[in-house]
């Protein structure tokens, strides 16, 4: 059996566990081995999964694949969340993540007109469709740039870093003439 084939039949065989423990099946892959379950909360949940959600999901879609021989073969069962820098591999990925910074490498950095273009953009993802995905650039400019799917390599989502404020501190944006707070003008 091909690999997308059997791939088809296990996320039709763990799809109801993943759904009984109101979860969705974010992403599925076999790669060296080693077979990857991605699961994520609803969109629109904003609580991430714990542990224990994970090992019982684990537990439970073990127990199936076993039980039905889906591999037939040695594999090694990862049960994972996407985390906060996601994988965006398939147009859902993309769509569901409109509005959040995004990284892509590009695969083919040559364009139609013969030019070289940057393998590497970042910027907050403006739309997506079935055929492609646009990103508004971290340029000076704010340059708006549609991709298709099929020349990204790879896509992620970025977290974005801040410095948490030190206590007693006030915000950097505070004007320097106003007083802090708890002070007399």
């Amino acid at each position: 059996m091909s690999d997308s084939a059997t791939l088809n039949k296990v996320a039709r065989l763990i799809t109801p566990i993943v759904s009984d423990l109101q979860l969705d099946l974010y992403d599925l892959e076999f790669r060296g081995g080693t077979l990857r379950v991605t699961i994520d909360r609803p969109t629109g949940v904003d609580d991430g999964l714990d542990l224990d959600t994970i090992a019982l999901a684990s537990r439970l879609i073990g127990r199936e694949l076993d039980h039905d021989d889906a591999m037939g073969g040695h594999y090694t069962l990862e049960v994972t969340s996407p985390g906060l820098e996601r994988s965006l591999r398939v147009p859902a990925h993309f769509q569901q993540s409109i509005g959040k910074t995004v990284a892509l490498r590009l695969r083919d950095i040559v364009a139609a007109d013969g030019q070289r273009s940057e393998r590497r953009l970042q910027g907050v993802l403006v739309a997506a469709d079935e055929q492609g995905a646009t990103l508004r650039l971290d340029d000076a400019a704010l340059t708006e740039r549609t991709v298709t799917y099929d020349k990204i390599d790879r896509a992620r989502t970025v977290f974005m870093w801040g410095p948490a404020p030190k206590p007693g501190k006030a915000p950097k944006n505070k004007r320097a003439d106003e007083p802090a707070i708890g002070t007399e003008a």
